[in-house]
């Protein structure tokens, strides 16, 4: 702790020394008696400071999300009869509420006095705060403020806080693209393959062998032989999205990048929360993945590797061919990008040659600025054209391209490949 004097002794010491100057200079003693009360103030300030204290700081939440509350706890032990004032100076992209004050506190047996049992004993104090964007996030520094009753003394310490994992908010998106084939693992998409599903597709003849308890009696009445019914079998498809990171335009909470990670976060929780398994390819300035797999921890582990990318085992620099790890065969791949990168492109196309079934979800919403001459108009009309070049290259080769601005729902961009199922062509 750094002890000194707070803003009410100085103002203390000030009218004590005004009134001793004028006492001094007019020869009237009487005004040294408004000195007299701030001095027998100061005079009863007391000693017993405690040199250290004890602060002990957790986070609540070890996973959070960009835009959603959350809170510090802390608690304070060792401060004997002060009053104790926290506050946090936030980090960058950091909101903090309103500054806690915890009330007065009997003082520690270990510093000689006797615990008061009329005053409340030391607890958790939360101190709030939202998170603004994503990434690795230092919540900041915490104040802590000791002061006496009289307001006379004042310590100070500096705590820093936890580096926190913020994670992007999920894209809402509440269908899915489903192939229409499917591998055979047990799921909740409805194949064209008959099975123990739950979606009726048709009736056939009753064959020998056949379970009784599926016998159509309404078809087996109407053609006079027994009838079974049919239902589609319930299948799982392995779903991998490609987070693209390598271009950085556009403002900030609105970037591309900005955009390609919620929307990553969408599809990657959409599509686990319907028993699909999912993989995670971040391609970047080094690329880094995670096979498809389900289940809660699997989910921790591909949000996790969007917000902290390690280092992959292949540098991106050159690199137009995606890992065969990380692509299942028959895999529905969406991919999130401005499509900014011609290595990125050419990897698109060496997966369409592969037999992979892709979606381009194109987050680019930011244009290069010009002024208003004619060669600026002329190279920003050129740099328009390659895009859109680039766009119908992708389409010509069987790779739909959508446009999502991060504004609404997935669901309206992907409309057209969500309502029915979506075929395979190589």
């Amino acid at each position: 702790m750094t002890w000194g004097l707070s803003a009410h002794a100085r103002r203390l010491i000030t009218l004590a020394i005004a009134g001793l100057v004028v006492a001094v200079l007019t020869r009237r003693p009487e005004f040294a008696g408004l000195a007299a009360p701030a001095v027998l103030l100061l005079a009863a300030r007391s000693a017993r400071r405690p040199s250290w204290i004890t602060v002990r700081v957790s986070s609540l939440d070890d996973r959070l999300v960009e835009g959603v509350d959350s809170a510090v706890g802390v608690e304070i032990a060792d401060q004997g009869r002060y009053d104790v004032e926290l506050k946090i100076e936030v980090g960058d992209a950091i909101a903090a509420g309103p500054a806690v004050t915890v009330p007065a506190v009997a003082e520690s047996p270990d510093q000689g006095g006797s615990p008061d049992p009329a005053s409340p004993k030391p607890g958790r104090v939360l101190l709030p705060f939202t998170a603004e964007r994503w990434g690795q996030r230092q919540v900041g520094t915490l104040t802590v403020t000791l002061r006496d009753s009289y307001r006379l003394t004042e310590g100070r310490a500096y705590v820093g806080l936890p580096v926190v994992g913020v994670r992007p908010m999920p894209a809402p998106l509440n269908s899915s693209v489903v192939l229409s084939r499917l591998p055979s693992r047990l799921g909740e998409h409805a194949s064209r393959a008959a099975g123990e599903g739950g979606e009726f597709v048709g009736v056939r003849e009753f064959v020998p062998g056949d379970r009784q308890r599926r016998i159509n009696w309404p078809a087996t009445t109407r053609h006079g032989t027994l009838h079974l019914s049919m239902f589609a079998a319930e299948r799982t498809q392995n779903l991998v999205v490609i987070a693209d990171a390598t271009s950085y335009v556009g403002d900030v909470g609105t970037s591309s990048l900005d955009l390609v990670l919620r929307g990553a976060a969408g599809a990657i929780t959409r599509y686990l929360a319907g028993r699909d398994r999912v993989g995670l390819i971040v391609y970047g300035s080094r690329l880094s993945w995670l096979a498809p797999g389900q289940g809660q921890r699997h989910y921790q582990r591909l949000l996790d590797l969007l917000v902290v990318q390690p280092d992959g085992v292949e540098r991106a620099a050159d690199l137009i061919r995606l890992p065969r790890a990380a692509l299942p065969p028959g895999a529905l791949i969406l991919l999130f990008s401005p499509l900014l990168d011609p290595r990125l492109v050419e990897a698109l196309r060496d997966l369409r040659e592969r037999g992979f079934t892709v979606v381009v979800i194109d987050v680019l919403n930011a244009e290069p600025g010009h002024d208003a001459s004619r060669v600026s108009r002329l190279t920003g009309r050129i740099w328009r054209l390659e895009q859109q070049a680039i766009r119908f290259s992708l389409t010509q080769i069987g790779v739909p391209v959508v446009h999502w601005d991060g504004a609404g729902s997935l669901d309206d961009p992907l409309a057209p490949y969500t309502r029915r199922a979506m075929v395979m062509r190589r």
